[in-house]
């Protein structure tokens, strides 16, 4: 999915400097974002956050719906980064310039890596109930110039629990590890719970990590968390306890805290205000994105740059 604000804030993210080097339990208020004009599917974006702009190398996190909506995202550029789609509810059509065309439900993903530079639309076929997460993954510099590839994966590895189910998305948790491709040490997985559900989370140490209630309200660790903000968890966990008193579902993010500092703009990953200018230079200009074919709608402007250079501030503001 594309970040179509029209005015995007440059985000500077990544560095050591601030991680929490302990646990921590700290609520990370989403701002409201529309996509596609006053009429557009409202998202809530928690990260690039005020107080927090990465967890790992996840730099980037819309939750949208549950709501009975079109998406329409014409064809936009990416680079330096991955791109992660997840659904609960609805269907989303994904056409890229590699050639791919994927339709994506429910307990599936999609995975974009961008590397150097892909373009991709989305739509979903009709009006449906669309429920889901779009994240963004930054690319270390060893492997932002790869080539743009794309993975679909319909069956996931689980853990279970009486009342529990943990899809593991990304990485691994558990000793279950995703099929899907990483760059970087890290961890995407969905909890599910019913009512009276609970688990014993193992994690690492060594990662910080955050958490996204998408449904219902889980108690995690002594924290109840309804659908909005990010719950950032810090470092230093060997485990995260889960519990619902009702049906709820979470999203736990992970990773080694990322060392290289970044610069995120519209929906470029680059190291400086140079190379934005440059990666949105040659999407307009027809550079090397690619064309992503059987789509009837333009592929989007980039909005103007912003008037100042785009500088490096570290991880908090």
């Amino acid at each position: 999915m594309s970040n179509l604000e029209q005015d995007p804030q440059e985000s500077v993210c990544g560095g050591l400097a601030d991680v929490a080097a302990e646990p921590v339990s700290e609520l990370l208020i989403g701002r409201d974002v529309v996509l596609g004009g006053p009429r557009g599917m409202k998202v809530t974006r928690t990260l690039p956050n005020r107080d927090i702009r990465m967890v790992g190398a996840w730099c980037f996190v819309d939750h949208y719906g549950p709501e009975k909506a079109t998406m329409r995202v014409a064809p936009h550029p990416h680079t330096g980064l991955q791109t992660v789609s997840w659904l609960l509810e609805g269907e989303v059509l994904h056409r890229d310039s590699v050639g791919s065309e994927q339709l994506i439900r429910p307990g599936q993903l999609n995975l974009m890596t961008a590397g150097r530079a892909i373009s991709h639309s989305e739509e979903s076929p009709s009006e449906v109930e669309l429920h889901g997460v779009q994240l963004w993954v930054a690319l270390p510099s060893a492997d932002r110039e790869v080539a743009p590839a794309f993975e679909h994966h319909a069956a996931l590895p689980t853990l279970t629990a009486p009342g529990v189910r943990v899809t593991v998305i990304m990485g691994e948790l558990g000793g279950a590890v995703s099929p899907a491709r990483i760059h970087s040490p890290l961890v995407g997985a969905e909890v599910t719970l019913d009512a009276g559900g609970e688990i014993l989370l193992p994690l690492r140490p060594d990662f910080e990590y955050a958490a996204l209630a998408l449904s219902g309200e889980v108690r995690v660790d002594r924290t109840d968390l309804d659908p909005g903000p990010l719950l950032y968890l810090g470092t230093g966990r060997s485990g995260l306890t889960l519990r619902a008193e009702r049906p709820g579902r979470v999203l736990l993010l992970g990773g080694e805290p990322f060392e290289e500092e970044i610069v995120m703009w519209w929906n470029f990953v680059g190291r400086s205000h140079e190379e934005i200018t440059r990666f949105r230079r040659e999407w307009m200009e027809g550079g090397e994105f690619g064309t992503v074919t059987g789509v009837n709608d333009p592929p989007l402007r980039a909005p103007e740059l912003p008037a100042v250079p785009m500088k490096p501030r570290g991880r908090r503001r």
